[in-house]
């Protein structure tokens, strides 16, 4: 189904001109007693129009229509289970759930009295309203997150919504977000010859495959060597654009430019800014060099913008192509992924034609392998972690689970410890090994890799990387930490 992201500050009268069939409250960082917290226009609760509210949306919904939410001292992050409360069998939302089933819950505040008219439909051991309808005013709530694949079923909670009381039904295809995005490229740029930072990842590859089916010649593809790529990078970015798309490609090698503006650098925020900007300049060179190009194509997605924070979103890192650009950039920016998750970014690619291995290749951050190293970046640490993380990939790959998992990579915490090797005392770096499952990227459960592949690695990569004596793997989900770990 067709949806469009608005901000809450919409009045009733704005919102109501865009003819919804059904408003969703989405979740957020804020607590309803929190100074400024996030509200809506109360006419939107009389509009008669379907409303379903999510984590902080529900509460909203409960504190605003006459129920109580208060902070229990018992928040609930991660997997949860979660029961049906007696007559949900009569619910619109989760009639078709089992007694018991898994939820993922990302809340301090608890929902401990629905609103005034509506009925508890779900619980879980620590709060006492984890769903609530109101089919006679059309609102709906749930504490957890139905739009996370880590909760069991999800996606029939907001088709049963969507479905019912929205009456809403399936005509937003792949080909209509590809028709739409060339049309605003062609819009935004007119005739005037357009830059695409390009990383080889899928995003950038599909946006640079959107915007050259676009606008065609116009585009000149840029991929710049950082240094911080993984094995091999490089030559298959050539290989990919030149030889199969046909698509000018200008190659900068800078890798010493980037060491040089990381050299001290240790805070994640610090390396993130400093990549983004040297980035920014190194566009701005080429585009020197290219007719002046005044326009620059990022494979920004939605989940990046989020994290790196937006007036009412917490930041939880500046994504370099977003909270790290410089504000002083010559670019205008043509974005045609921005408002897009990362399914939906393989789905068009796929509908583009472009090969599989590209498509379904595992997401891999802007800044590089300076952001899985924690502390200051330097020739030496990036090229003892790339062996490491060529290793993983190649026993994920063997083991048969690369397109099972969203990412699957090492990370080099600069520090060292302790080890024994023939029988002599080793000081050296440890890896750490990180795999995850996910959809969105915006929640990921830790993934439960058999121990024997976990052992091959840890062998492998102990015996073939110098510098390297101790191998962990972490098993934080997200919530409470994030995939990357800077």
């Amino acid at each position: 189904m067709y949806s469009e992201i608005v901000a809450h500050t919409l009045s009733a009268s704005e919102l109501l001109s865009r003819n919804p069939k059904g408003i969703i409250l989405s979740g957020g960082p804020k607590s309803v007693y929190a100074d400024a917290a996030p509200r809506v226009d109360p006419q939107i609760y009389t509009s008669g129009i379907p409303i379903l509210g999510i984590c902080y949306g529900a509460q909203l919904l409960a504190q605003e229509l006459g129920g109580e939410v208060v902070r229990t001292g018992h928040g609930e992050f991660g997997r949860t289970e979660m029961f049906l409360a007696e007559g949900a069998e009569r619910s619109v939302l989760v009639s078709e759930r089992p007694q018991a089933s898994q939820v993922w819950m990302s809340h301090s505040d608890s929902i401990v009295r629905p609103p005034d008219g509506a009925v508890v439909t779900a619980s879980t051991s620590e709060v006492p309203v984890a769903a609530f309808e109101d089919p006679k005013h059309k609102v709906y709530g749930v504490q957890f997150h139905p739009e996370v694949v880590h909760t069991s079923r999800g996606q029939e909670v907001l088709e049963a919504f969507l479905t019912g009381p929205c009456a809403c039904r399936p005509s937003w295809t792949h080909t209509s977000i590809i028709e739409t995005a060339v049309g605003d490229v062609r819009n935004q740029v007119g005739g005037a010859k357009v830059l695409c930072a390009l990383s080889g990842g899928v995003d950038s590859a599909v946006a640079a495959t959107l915007v050259h089916k676009a606008v065609g010649d116009q585009l000149v593809c840029v991929f710049v060597d950082n240094g911080l790529m993984r094995h091999g990078e490089g030559d298959q970015v050539e290989e990919t654009f030149r030889s199969q798309f046909h698509i000018e490609l200008v190659h900068v090698k800078a890798a010493e430019r980037f060491f040089k503006v990381l050299e001290g650098v240790t805070d994640p925020e610090d390396k993130r800014k400093a990549i983004g900007e040297t980035f920014i300049r190194v566009f701005e060179e080429v585009a020197a060099q290219v007719d002046d190009a005044g326009f620059l194509v990022q494979g920004t997605l939605y989940p990046d913008i989020i994290e790196s924070g937006t007036r009412d979103a917490s930041r939880i890192k500046s994504h370099h192509n977003v909270g790290g650009l410089p504000e002083d950039m010559q670019f205008k920016l043509v974005e045609p992924l921005r408002l897009l998750f990362k399914d939906e970014v393989r789905a068009v690619g796929e509908e583009l034609g472009l090969p599989p291995e590209m498509v379904w290749r595992q997401p891999f951050p802007g800044p590089g392998l300076a952001v899985r190293i924690v502390g200051e970046v330097t020739p030496e640490r990036v090229e003892i972690l790339r062996k490491a993380d060529v290793i993983v990939i190649e026993e994920v790959r063997r083991a048969g689970l690369y397109r099972e998992l969203w990412q699957s990579f090492a990370v080099l915490p600069a520090v060292r410890a302790v080890g024994v090797m023939g029988d002599e005392r080793t000081y050296a770096y440890p890896i750490v090994i990180r795999a995850v499952t996910s959809d969105d990227a915006m929640t990921a459960d830790w993934a439960r890799l058999p121990y024997d592949l976990l052992e091959r690695m840890s062998t492998r990569i102990i015996n073939e990387v110098p510098g390297i004596n101790r191998v962990a793997y972490d098993i934080t989900s997200k919530p409470p930490g994030t995939i990357e770990w800077e």
